[in-house]
């Protein structure tokens, strides 16, 4: 039989993350009020040569509802989600809505020209394309060996 060394400060730990990301489930506002379950848009991120191509899912908003701000090594995107349904049948009315703000900072792998970004929204995805900076395209160095 193997000797197995117990470790409750690994097993606290464990228990600590999983309860942040738990409580992180949950975003409160400002003034400690709970708006529901906290909404971050999912992200995918290509790297080429010449550029960085993001993009972000972000269904349910207008163009006008998001607010993206870009600099040379982190892009970040906030927006507010206003969902309201009203049906009417036979004389009684049902209404449902659901709010809420989100904010997401995505940091970059290199550096890029944030003044030459160029964004498209169609759909509820979010196109960003983020030119490289020079510097960045020319990152290949010669080593002298001996």
């Amino acid at each position: 039989m193997a000797i197995v060394r117990f470790s409750p400060w690994r097993e606290i730990d464990s228990l600590q993350k999983e309860m942040n990301h738990l409580f992180e489930t949950f975003a409160p506002t400002m003034n400690g009020e709970e708006k529901g379950i906290a909404f971050t848009p999912a992200a995918e991120m290509q790297e080429n040569h010449d550029a960085i191509d993001l993009k972000l899912e972000i269904p349910g908003l207008e163009a006008k509802d998001l607010d993206v701000q870009v600099t040379a090594e982190a892009v970040a995107i906030k927006g507010e989600r206003r969902q309201e349904t009203k049906t009417e049948s036979q004389g009684m009315t049902r209404s449902e809505f659901r709010y809420g703000g989100f904010q997401r900072v995505i940091s970059l792998p290199a550096r890029v020209q944030n003044d030459q970004v160029k964004a498209d929204y169609k759909d509820g995805i979010l196109y960003l394309h983020l030119p490289k900076a020079e510097a960045e395209k020319n990152k290949v160095v010669k080593v002298n060996i001996g």
